[in-house]
């Protein structure tokens, strides 16, 4: 146990019982490498404590009272239940095992998450994941979350520690048969002319904000026949013609590469949207959260950078 930590009742407890053990406050001091009047006082503080006698004192030795021999039974016990309890927390510390938390945004998770989750489980057999979506900011504490994987233009301070696993962007897209009926754009600015199917999230504007490789931007408030919080339904409302969308690289990345979207204004793109790992505290991070970590910086951060490249290729 760290030495800063060694205080209070729990220590007078050992002390005690080391006194008890040794049969002097002199022994009982070496062992602790304490003094043989801290070793008094310690167990002094715990008669005031107590209200009562442990031991009583000659000049040859230290005799326990009746009630400090149940109390030094008690102490044991105690004693042992902390060192149960801190054994076992070292372990989890050690050792991947356990209940682990995972939350991600939902199209982001089954496009990097749903792929090498069952390999992580395979990997990791000591563990039980529970894994849930949500599209909102993470309140890590009060869901009893261990990590949120969460996208964001920006963060704000939110008291969480925030591991910044690469980041990713929104393109425009939509159906061969929509660019047949409507035609395709050659200005960002003629998309006021279009039907806009908008995703509405908490993390990123509400209004389109483009940009393209000269730096330029562009950002207008699309009007369309739908608006909704998940891309999957603008990514199908999309492939069916129903207008332009906005919808980050992953979420489309499939339908593009099978022809089902086209890429409008292909020079045209939002900023970049990071992508976190969000954990409630920097410090103490146990066994089962840093080797989720390390998963999904092997395994997510060079898959968004592949995506990314696709379309810069493209």
């Amino acid at each position: 146990m760290s030495r800063n930590l060694e205080s209070g009742v729990i220590h007078a407890m050992r002390a005690f019982l080391r006194v008890v053990d040794s049969g002097s406050f002199t022994a009982a001091g070496e062992q602790m490498e304490l003094t043989t009047a801290q070793v008094s006082r310690l167990v002094a503080d715990l008669e005031r404590r107590l209200g009562a006698k442990l031991l009583q004192r000659t000049t040859r030795s230290r005799v326990l009272t009746d009630v400090g021999s149940d109390y030094a039974a008690r102490c044991r016990e105690i004693i042992a239940l902390v060192e149960e309890a801190e054994a076992s927390a070292a372990g989890a510390a050690a050792k991947p095992q356990g209940r682990l938390r995972l939350q991600s945004m939902a199209s982001f998770g089954l496009h990097y998450v749903a792929p090498m989750l069952a390999e992580f489980c395979a990997q990791y057999p000591g563990l039980v994941v529970n894994y849930s979506t949500s599209q909102h900011f993470p309140d890590l504490l009060a869901d009893g979350v261990d990590v949120s994987l969460y996208l964001a233009e920006s963060l704000t301070d939110s008291g969480l520690t925030a591991k910044r696993l690469g980041t990713t962007f929104s393109i425009l897209c939509a159906s061969p048969h929509y660019i047949q009926q409507r035609g395709q754009p050659d200005l960002p600015t003629e998309l006021r002319e279009h039907d806009c199917l908008r995703v509405v999230n908490p993390s990123i504007s509400t209004d389109w904000q483009l940009t393209n490789s000269q730096d330029e931007s562009h950002a207008f408030e699309p009007q369309g026949p739908l608006v909704a919080d998940t891309p999957e339904l603008l990514l199908e409302m999309a492939m069916r013609g129903a207008g332009i969308t906005l919808l980050p690289l992953f979420t489309v990345i499939d339908a593009i590469r099978s022809g089902r979207l086209l890429r409008v204004l292909p020079d045209w793109r939002s900023p970049d949207i990071g992508v976190f790992a969000m954990l409630p505290s920097r410090s103490f991070v146990d066994a089962k959260t840093r080797v989720w970590l390390e998963w999904v910086d092997e395994h997510i951060s060079p898959q968004l950078q592949a995506d990314a490249a696709f379309f810069a290729k493209a």
